[in-house]
């Protein structure tokens, strides 16, 4: 697919749409100065934007624009749209949790309004709870449950025997308990969706070096590589040692050689064994050492990049890069976004993505 133009108009008008409490304001669209969504995996989007906070309106008289409190108030719901202003897309839905106000010296003053997504409940809610032989998808549900949300989950029926959550936030567990199979969990509007890492795309974007992406830096580094992943223990369950080794070999997306290949091609073998963990079974102890494997595997090659503003750029993107040479030319995961937009620059897009292989060489 190749890259796809981001409007069907003769100029890309991109402004944000912003809606508090439902309603659209006049006066939220005239003062902004920047707004700036921030997402990575793990979950909890968070959203900054920077209005000036003084002007004339109805009152024909200059004065401070949003102090009666009425829009911009904590704890009201906030959606942001991106992209082209005539069909924009949802990029932000959550609420304002802080108000700052800023009165630079010689300037007029501005307010800036700090919001997160709904994963802010979670973040919050601290418990200490005994999971007995729940699965990962019930302790999902369980999250969403909490906050509201719809939960879209598929890959997670590994039952994960006791977990412990100890005076633990639930997003700081649901984190926890989803890397340890190599899962990860995102808000999507109204809804929790979470999956492991192989299953995990959220759509696919292509874009080209000097056209949509204006700047990016690859990196393809052997110094967290590894041959292999152990792990032993002792199974409570069976009463026995345990003795394993990642066996993993999905990736995710891009062609090449992967960093394992080129770390016995370059340098040497090398074994990563994780020690901390005592009490495992067999079941949680391939688990884990399949998903360190994974996770090295996957940042072998890094991408920081700057592109044209584009909304469908997502933690979760399968994000094709091109004209970036035989190696780096490839097709990468995206991790983390920024989506920036302000009065001088306009809108665009920060991301960071990983690749398992570098491109092109073979030898």
């Amino acid at each position: 697919m190749p890259e796809q133009p981001l409007t069907q108009n003769a100029v890309y008008s991109a402004i944000p749409t912003i809606q508090i409490d439902g309603q659209a304001n006049d006066r939220v669209t005239a003062q902004l100065l920047s707004m700036e969504m921030r997402e990575q995996e793990g979950g909890m989007s968070s959203l900054e934007m920077r209005f000036s906070n003084f002007g004339t309106f109805a009152s024909n008289l200059a004065d401070m624009v949003f102090e009666d409190g009425k829009v911009l108030k904590l704890g009201a719901a906030v959606l942001v749209y991106a992209g082209e202003v005539s069909s924009p897309t949802e990029i932000f839905r959550g609420k304002i949790t802080a108000l700052e106000a800023r009165f630079p010296n010689g300037a007029p003053p501005e307010l800036i309004v700090l919001a997160e997504d709904a994963l802010q409940g979670a973040r919050m809610h601290r418990q200490t709870k005994n999971w007995d032989s729940a699965t990962l998808t019930q302790i999902a549900q369980k999250v969403a449950q909490n906050l509201a949300l719809t939960p879209v989950l598929s890959g997670l029926d590994t039952n994960v025997d006791t977990q412990q959550q100890f005076n633990e936030s639930d997003l700081h567990f649901l984190r926890r308990v989803l890397a340890r199979y190599d899962a990860d969990v995102q808000v999507v509007g109204t809804e929790l969706h979470a999956s492991p890492r192989s299953q995990a795309q959220r759509n696919a974007v292509e874009i080209n070096l000097n056209s949509q992406l204006k700047e990016v830096r690859v990196i393809a580094d052997l110094s967290q590589q590894v041959t292999q992943v152990t792990a032993t223990g002792w199974d409570y369950s069976q009463g026995s040692a345990i003795s394993v080794t990642s066996q993993t070999t999905t990736f995710g997306p891009g062609s090449g050689k992967n960093g394992k290949d080129w770390l016995q091609q370059a340098l040497t073998t090398r074994s990563q064994h994780l020690g901390q963990f005592a009490n495992l079974n067999s079941q949680d102890a391939q688990a884990l050492v399949d998903a360190e494997f994974a996770q090295r595997m996957r940042s072998f090659v890094v991408a920081h990049g700057v592109s044209e503003g584009n909304p469908n750029l997502r933690v979760g993107t399968y994000l094709t890069l091109n004209n970036l040479g035989a190696r780096f030319s490839n097709t990468y995961y995206t991790t983390a976004t920024v989506h920036h937009f302000d009065t001088e620059k306009g809108y665009e897009t920060r991301f960071c993505a990983e690749c398992a292989y570098l491109g092109g060489a073979t030898s």
